[in-house]
């Protein structure tokens, strides 16, 4: 599969990881898919938007069904929609639980299984979805957020077995700390006790991401499929 002739899809592209995203892989010939709910202050040649929030079903049948008409194909799928929250679990209000787990979880399967209709057709297709280190490191004050995505691993773990018959691979990639909108809001204290507990100890960069993205999307990873891999050595 040549990259210029490759179609990808990657959400929550409106800034941080997703914006660096769209961006790099542009400026690799990549024909690029993107979508977040409100429109992007930015343009950036061979990128086309939708304004769609991934947790509505409705919303996303419409995005994709968009591009199979214009495209004609998917072959990537970047899961990258999120959103956290810290909050003590006796805090934690039942409207964040939810938004958490639709957005995060709810929103990734939508994107995942309307993705897999689209590579079915062509017997390709490479899934990632993005999990996070506070997962394997239980981080205190983030439960929603970790199990949000801690069903995002599993998921894709299980649809690995379910997609592979079709040529289509499932993996995660799970970011540190990013210098992102996601953690702007944390105590400076906060992040640095997560970084004094990592191998390596400094915030991620997007490169540190786009690096295993790129492992997991090449058409030689076709035997790489339902793994996890967490940066900096949790």
């Amino acid at each position: 599969m040549n990259p210029t002739q490759s179609v990808m899809l990657i959400t929550g592209t409106r800034k941080g990881i997703g914006k660096f995203l769209v961006e790099y892989y542009t400026q690799r010939g990549y024909l690029v898919e993107g979508c977040s709910r409100e429109t992007p202050d930015w343009t950036c040649q061979g990128y086309h938007h939708h304004c769609t929030d991934v947790a509505d079903e409705a919303g996303v049948q419409a995005m994709m069904n968009d591009i199979r008409k214009r495209q004609g194909r998917l072959d990537i799928l970047i899961n990258n929609a999120g959103i956290a929250s810290m909050n003590h679990c006796l805090l934690t209000p039942i409207a964040t639980a939810e938004r958490i787990f639709r957005t995060n979880f709810i929103g990734s399967f939508l994107l995942l299984r309307e993705s897999a209709k689209l590579m079915k057709k062509n017997r390709y297709g490479r899934i990632v979805n993005m999990g996070t280190v506070a997962t394997p490191m239980k981080l205190e004050g983030e439960s929603m957020y970790a199990a949000s995505k801690a069903a995002v691993v599993n998921m894709t773990q299980v649809l690995a077995h379910e997609l592979a018959p079709f040529g289509v691979t499932c993996n995660v990639v799970g970011p540190t700390p990013i210098e992102t909108d996601l953690i702007r809001g944390v105590p400076k204290q906060k992040i640095q006790a997560i970084l004094d507990r990592l191998a390596v100890k400094r915030l991620g960069h997007f490169e540190d991401v786009t690096n295993v993205i790129d492992f997991f999307i090449r058409p030689e990873s076709d035997y790489i499929t339902g793994q996890v891999v967490y940066l900096g050595g949790v």
